[in-house]
């Protein structure tokens, strides 16, 4: 009896009192916890997820948010690949990209299970196939073009690394590609020493749906019909007066011509020069430094001051653009009055035209457009057979009974648009910068400028997202570097002083 008054003396006292109630408390918050998991772990994926990494590559731009939001077709991605073996940034990207749209639907099937869906889709296993079945279109995506390998690191070293992240772009550039029915060639020309466009661009064509080809204007009689865009990079060499009323032929009919130079400017190149001062584009001697708008001190590297709008001003949030090496342009009173040419590129009015001679300061154009509205005059089809109807139907004056003239009924007119753009420094989309400072608005400018000679055609091409260091591109370094380097240990060297004076006094 006296055993049992005991223990229970022993449960009334204070400390076991406490210790129940954290007892209590524990099971608790540990009932809470898990509660709070089961309500968590009911909500989609895609929104469970929380982006916390330092290059954001789960952020989905407003781009490919407007594209989505615009679907009118529903789109079907199948995964061919083990859900569970598949890296999670994927999984956790493709989530989040279909909680976008009520149009796409995802499916995953296991090749492993089902090894014949891989014949069934002739594809390999880690792909994802895009289809629409409006449009009947079906394009592929492979693990492999989403997380980008180092294959530098992976051959000299055998480790597995990763460059970078391509999740959006893929995915925008093949939704994109299944849903729209219109294609756009853009030639290339060649045979004038120009350069080849990089790995970078011309996966950014390739997101857009551009299909890339190549012409040697020496080599034909005509720019193709089906030329949507005539590009010019970087040539060494002069074009004949052939080629040169080539060009001029294919502007008057409403061409889209695109150029951009590098090492030799438009002034030594004659026979081109001559077809560009037609739409008031001339070049400046020597090459352009800016000291006011230069990376690191170095005047020749310069960040132009842009002056877009319209379609070269979308998703151009920045203004930074990185040229090097970059000649100057200035802008003259074009031959006709139906040409209106304006500068979207330039340097700062403090910047210089150096040459080994001289040097003159002034503003410089760097990036130009020249349109002319071109009004075509075609027959009617319809002309020849409305010649043989009767009497009855034209009045005495020639006119129809509509109201419309025998001229009106035998032509029709139809306005196009020609469009010259001119760059002055093919360094734009040198993949040394591009690919070094991927937070530059180098392809994005330069991708605009394609896009804007397509009618109705937004830039979808997005970039890969870097999963490496970046770089600091400030424009004024200098008096920033001395507060680093001086400034701050000064401060701080200070501040300790009159902590130890102090001290010592007291």
């Amino acid at each position: 009896m006296n055993r049992i008054k005991s223990l229970k003396n022993i449960f009334r006292t204070s400390g076991t009192r406490h210790g129940a109630y954290s007892v209590g408390l524990t099971v608790l918050v540990l009932a809470v916890v898990i509660v709070f998991n089961l309500i968590i772990g009911q909500i989609p994926e895609a929104y469970r997820n929380v982006d916390v990494s330092s290059t954001k590559i789960y952020e989905i731009s407003d781009t490919t948010r407007d594209l989505l939001d615009s679907l009118d077709k529903e789109v079907d991605m199948t995964v061919l690949a083990v859900k569970d073996d598949t890296d999670e940034r994927i999984t956790t990207f493709l989530s989040r990209y279909a909680a976008l749209s009520d149009d796409i639907s995802v499916e995953w099937i296991d090749p492993v299970l089902h090894p014949s869906a891989l014949t069934d889709y002739d594809t390999t296993e880690n792909t994802i196939v895009v289809s629409c079945e409006d449009t009947g279109k079906t394009t592929t995506v492979s693990f492999n073009d989403i997380l980008v390998m180092d294959q530098y690191s992976y051959y000299y070293y055998g480790t597995t690394s990763y460059t970078e992240f391509d999740g959006e772009g893929q995915l925008t550039g093949a939704v994109n590609y299944v849903t729209n029915d219109t294609d756009h060639t853009i030639y290339q020309t060649t045979g004038h020493g120009e350069s080849s466009l990089s790995a970078t661009i011309t996966d950014l064509m390739e997101k857009n749906s551009y299909t890339l080809s190549e012409i040697n204007l020496l080599m034909s009689t005509s720019i193709p019909e089906d030329c949507d865009l005539l590009l010019m990079d970087a040539p060494t060499a002069d074009l004949s007066e052939d080629e040169a009323q080539m060009l001029r032929d294919y502007l008057a009919g409403g061409g889209k011509v695109m150029i951009l130079f590098g090492d030799t400017s438009s002034a030594a190149l004659p026979n081109l020069a001559d077809v560009l001062s037609e739409y008031g584009i001339e070049a400046a001697d020597g090459y352009i430094a800016d000291p006011t708008r230069c990376y690191q001190g170095n005047y020749y590297y310069i960040f132009p001051e842009l002056s877009v709008s319209g379609d070269l001003a979308d998703n151009i949030s920045s203004e930074m653009v990185l040229l090097t090496n970059a000649h100057g342009m200035n802008l003259t009173d074009p031959q006709r009055d139906t040409i209106t040419t304006t500068a979207f590129m330039s340097s700062s009015d403090q910047a210089y035209s150096v040459t080994e001679e001289s040097q003159e300061q002034g503003s410089y154009t760097l990036g130009a457009v020249a349109t002319e509205s071109i009004e075509n005059e075609e027959e009617n089809s319809d002309s020849s057979d409305t010649a043989d109807t009767s009497d009855s139907d034209t009045s005495e004056d020639g006119a129809s009974d509509d109201g419309s003239s025998d001229s009106d009924a035998a032509e029709s007119t139809e306005e196009k648009e020609s469009r010259l753009t001119v760059i002055s420094a093919g360094s734009l989309i040198d993949q040394s910068i591009t690919d070094t400072f991927p937070q530059l608005e180098n392809t994005q400018l330069f991708m605009n400028a394609v896009t804007a000679n397509f009618e109705g055609v937004q830039n979808l091409s997005i970039e890969a997202k870097s999963l490496g260091t970046e770089y600091n591109t400030m424009q004024h370094t200098g008096l920033l570097s001395f507060l680093a380097i001086f400034g701050i240990p000064a401060v701080i060297l200070i501040g300790g002083f009159v902590v130890w004076f102090r001290r010592r006094r007291a």
